[in-house]
């Protein structure tokens, strides 16, 4: 049964994200906002919010090692996996941000912060709130950004003259609906699936509920590549990635402190701020090829290989 729920699951994911690509397209085109903004911000918080509600209740369970496990492995899956396929599939990666110039830093900051907060084996409520901070500052960063991008119209710009809010809010919250529902209810099977072969609650949240909540970025980011959004599609992996380690855990910590053994999980973790590094190596030389796909494929193996070797 927990098969067919995770099949109906994938279905209901990939349907609402179809949808939010769609929609925010629109609202982009509506109000002139570079496609990166829109992908970095609206999508990058919507997909995030399966992890932020997967590692929040996790936390107010005192699992925390699912929580923490839970961000470790998303933001692993979303550069090996996600931004691997993105380079698989799309037909012409040519972005028009310099991602390197704008955005490494974000994506890295977060990684390092979170490794300093760690040391002492604890996240505390402070912490948190420090999180929360970065989070902020990395959206005014965008919207002061946004003012110096210029916006590319192309005959897709008629399709905004019939733009309506009674139209595309209702879809645009479906989408976001369905999406979160597709995630929980996959989450849950895959859950259930693992808890059956008696595996750990680390290796439940580094896999199968990392992999579960990793489905909307994987899902949106490979349907905008293949619409030809690249700028949408690496914009939603960065955006995410930072949600993720400053929103989610700053908000499951800020409910309740977490505390875990570091030393257990250095391998997880170093994984992490390499595939972090390996980003910022890509968008330095604009290596946004197949090449560049496989590399990250390799480290998304070596991860995988070692997790699986715990169970």
């Amino acid at each position: 049964m927990d098969f067919v729920i995770f099949v109906l699951a994938m279905g209901v994911l990939i349907w609402g994200a179809d949808l939010l690509i769609d929609q925010s397209e629109r609202i982009a085109l509506q109000f002139k906002i570079p496609e990166f903004i829109i992908g970095a911000t609206l999508i990058a918080l919507g997909t995030s919010l399966p992890e932020m509600a997967a590692s929040i209740v996790a936390s107010i369970n005192g699992q925390a090692e699912i929580a923490i496990a839970n961000v470790i492995g998303s933001n692993v899956l979303n550069i090996t996996l996600v931004l691997a396929t993105v380079f698989l599939v799309a037909k012409n990666i040519n972005p028009t941000r310099d991602f390197f110039a704008k955005d490494s830093t974000w994506a890295l900051v977060p990684v390092l912060v979170f490794v300093l907060m760690i040391i002492d084996g604890t996240i505390s409520r402070f912490d948190a709130s420090l999180l929360l901070l970065l989070m902020g500052s990395y959206i005014l960063f965008l919207l002061y950004d946004a003012k110096d991008i210029p916006l590319e119209i192309d005959d897709k710009e008629e399709a905004a003259s019939d733009f309506s809010w009674a139209k595309v809010i209702p879809i645009l919250l479906g989408g976001l609906v369905l999406v979160i529902i597709g995630a929980h209810f996959t989450v849950e099977s895959a859950s259930e699936i693992a808890r059956a072969f008696g595996v750990s609650e680390w290796i439940i949240g580094i896999i199968m509920i990392s992999l579960g909540t990793s489905l909307p970025e994987l899902v949106v980011s490979i349907s905008a590549a293949i619409k030809g959004k690249v700028d949408m599609a690496i914009g939603n992996i960065i955006g995410s990635n930072m949600a993720n380690t400053t929103i989610v855990l700053g908000a499951a910590a800020m409910v309740n402190p977490m505390s875990f053994t570091v030393s257990s999980y250095l391998f997880d973790i170093a994984t992490m701020g390499i595939a972090t590094l390996l980003l910022v190596f890509i968008t330095a030389n604009k290596l946004y090829n197949k090449s560049a796909g496989i590399s990250l494929i390799i480290i998304l193996g070596l991860f995988l290989e070692h997790t699986l070797q715990s169970l």
